[in-house]
């Protein structure tokens, strides 16, 4: 079963809301209880266990105390305007509870329960009444079927998970937030268990009554809170999370995603999980990432990278100097970064003569570097090498791949890299990364690495992952085109397919290049139009209603005479009436034969969700069968539109390719930077597909041969 996009709520959350979910003045337990293990008792001893100051309200109707607490009968009971409520009660005690909450004007409300919107129709129907309900209320619903949050920086536990909130204190916070409340209390494992600060962790589950966009909009103007770590299912209000992003970035604050839904089957788990449906998985990627957002591949990547944007507020920009022990591991880590593509900046004797000066005559420069094991007998080795890698601007960073074995070799390693760090103070990140994971280093050198900003792996390559997936983010310029975007006078006002001639008419003046044509009614109008443009020619046949003209036999090509024409114009006519009985042609274009070249596959949408995004690859077999394509932001200045074309898989034929000379990338890059500036001007424009662009060499432009345009009725444009 399909579950639809739920979404009840308006464009913002009623002011200072969020506030009395995530820091609740007093909390109302709905199912209170002392047996163990029962939802209601474990909100209660965690709020107990973190030291809550605020008031605490327990409703039981069978119990008239607990412990030492009073209980109240009902809801009913509760005074007026309690900040936020958390209902332990099952699924049918829900809507009841949330409307007794809202005759309170309780602020907001937790909801544990599950079998809602990912339940079936009955769910989805009470999940909107819930919706309705909060709405009106002004209340937030986080949930249903979520774990709660915890607020670390006012210790404030909404869960019933068990939990010991940790004082953030004066560090800089990681924030959870994610729709799958048993990923948030992974995540909140891995990030304590590498003395990582929390500020808030959040499972939005359904998201009834507020959604992921909303707590990142809070945790961006949060002091607390430096990196935000995401796992999302379904962005249901992307252009909300789009501007928090952006805002995020521009405040110098990371946000780290990770997004399943790359496969079929992951997208059809997104349904039935969390009452979500997925969307575009590719157009969500390049959306966010131009809104300056982190993406990560796996949930070790997540964490690994969100410890790196937290304990590095300078991410690093570029490849990384790699100082290791073994040449095996050398040539292991230079395989792995080329599979990566992450660059290791090459360095030798002569262009390094600092380091070439601090090291043994017997160990060559390089990076990776091999120091062998001459540390262990030269242990200030380690440092005269950090040191001057850290004075080397070529390096954005530095991975110390060290073979820990055992305490006494930790011994002797660690004391000498940590002394270069204290003296030294270095402003580029450094990685310690061991080689064999499970090593019995002592942990007080752990807590000493981390304590002066170093990033602690067990293992080498999540280091490198890790590292590629900054670089990507790092690099990338998020500077918007300057063009203006373009705006067309005359689009067809009801809506539907505008065919081939049509829309090459509309794209032409815009600087869109195409083969000289004609539209013809007449086997007269086309000999006459063939006369003018020059033999040889192509047949199409034109209409709103022959989307896909060669299925119905309407294109005929390589006329090269008017006899041929002839032939071709009756046999196109006969074919047509064949496929497809009574359609009415508005006429044939005739069109100049394309030369040929190498064929390119470019359209834009206006993505229902999303907004306007481009595509842009290889035609043909390549884009249906290898899915070579990259998928472009509008705003995309014409550089950048060029490095996303040589990121192909094959590029190689761009640049030239066995001898054949390079291709004029930039033409194709002008068309589609043409494209983006007209679907952010034209929100009418709902698809555009040039198929195929033909782009010759260097200096010779590219042309489209074919184009294909729909566009939303005038009554449905905005």
């Amino acid at each position: 079963m399909t579950v639809e996009i739920f979404s009840r709520l308006p464009s913002t959350l009623p002011g200072g809301s969020m506030e009395r979910l995530l820091r609740p003045r007093s909390v109302a337990i709905v199912g209170a209880s002392d047996k163990p293990r029962a939802l209601g008792a474990s909100v209660l001893s965690n709020l107990d266990r973190s030291g809550y100051a605020g008031a605490i309200h327990l409703i039981n109707p069978k119990r008239t105390e607990i412990g030492d607490r009073p209980c109240l009968a009902s809801i009913d009971d509760l005074p007026e305007g309690v900040d936020a409520a958390v209902l332990a009660v099952p699924r049918a005690a829900v809507l009841p509870a949330i409307e007794a909450l809202a005759r309170r004007r309780v602020g907001a409300a937790v909801i544990f329960s599950a079998g809602f919107a990912e339940g079936g129709e009955e769910g989805l129907a009470d999940q909107r009444e819930i919706a309705r309900i909060a709405a009106e209320a002004g209340m937030v619903i986080e949930g249903p079927n979520c774990l709660g949050m915890v607020n670390h920086v006012d210790r404030i536990p909404l869960t019933f998970i068990e939990t010991v909130s940790e004082a953030l204190g004066d560090r800089p916070g990681i924030a959870i937030v994610s729709q799958s409340g048993a990923m948030a209390a992974v995540l909140g494992v891995t990030f304590a268990s590498r003395a990582l600060g929390l500020s808030y962790s959040i499972s939005t589950g359904n998201e009834a009554g507020s959604g992921v966009e909303d707590y990142v909009e809070f945790l961006v103007e949060d002091a607390s809170t430096r990196v935000i770590a995401m796992i999302v299912e379904q962005f249901r209000k992307p252009a909300r999370f789009l501007a928090a992003a952006r805002k995020a970035y521009a405040k110098g604050k990371r946000i780290v995603l990770l997004h399943p839904g790359r496969s079929s089957a992951a997208r059809q788990s997104a349904a039935t999980h969390t009452g979500a449906l997925a969307g575009d998985h590719q157009v969500m990627r390049a959306k966010v990432a131009r809104a300056g957002v982190i993406l990560a591949e796996t949930l070790e990547e997540l964490g690994d990278i969100a410890e790196i944007a937290l304990r590095c507020p300078e991410l690093p920009a570029g490849g990384p100097a790699v100082l290791g022990e073994s040449g095996a591991f050398k040539a292991l880590t230079l395989d792995l970064c080329e599979e990566l593509g992450l660059d290791l900046p090459p360095i030798n004797d002569e262009t390094a003569p600092a380091l070439r000066a601090v090291l043994p005559p017997f160990v060559g420069v390089s990076n990776p570097l091999d120091l062998t094991a001459q540390g262990l007998v030269e242990p200030d080795l380690y440092d005269r090498t950090l040191t001057t890698l850290f004075d080397d601007a070529r390096f954005a960073s530095i991975v110390a791949c060290i073979i820990q074995t055992d305490p006494v070799t930790s011994g002797i390693k660690l004391p000498p890299i940590l002394k270069a760090v204290r003296e030294r103070k270095p402003t580029k990140p450094l990685i310690f990364a061991g080689l064999d994971e499970g090593a019995p280093i002592p942990a007080d050198y752990i807590a000493q690495l981390r304590a002066l900003g170093i990033v602690y792996f067990p293992s080498t390559e999540r280091a490198f992952r890790a590292l590629k997936r900054i670089d990507e983010f790092a690099t990338r310029d998020l500077t918007a085109s300057a063009t203006p975007p373009v705006r067309i006078a005359d689009l067809p006002s009801q809506g539907g397919v505008v065919p081939e001639y049509r829309a090459k008419q509309i794209l032409t003046p815009l600087g869109i290049p195409f083969p000289e044509g004609r539209l013809a009614a007449t086997l007269e109008q086309a000999l006459a139009a063939a006369a003018t443009i020059g033999y040889p020619v192509v047949l199409k046949a034109q209409s709103p209603d022959l989307s896909h003209k060669s299925d119905a036999g309407g294109i005929i090509i390589g006329l090269t005479d008017a006899a041929s024409l002839k032939k071709g114009w009756i046999k196109l006519h006969a074919d047509v009436a064949g496929h497809r009985p009574g359609l009415t042609l508005d006429g044939i274009l005739i069109e100049a034969m394309g030369k040929r070249g190498i064929e390119l596959i470019i359209g834009a949408r206006n993505d229902p969700d999303w907004g306007p995004v481009i595509l842009a690859g290889f035609g043909g077999v390549t884009a249906e069968i290898l899915k070579d394509v990259r998928i472009l932001t509008p705003d995309l200045p014409e550089d950048a539109i060029i490095r996303e074309l040589y990121r192909l898989k094959n590029a190689p034929l761009l640049r030239g390719f066995r001898g054949s000379p390079p291709l004029d990338v930039g033409a194709a890059a002008r068309i589609i930077a043409t494209l983006g500036r007209l679907l952010l001007a034209e929100a009418a424009i709902q698809e555009i597909d040039l198929n195929p662009v033909v782009i010759y060499p260097d200096g010779q432009g590219a042309v489209a041969l074919d184009a294909l345009m729909l566009t939303a009725p005038a009554n449905g444009r905005t």
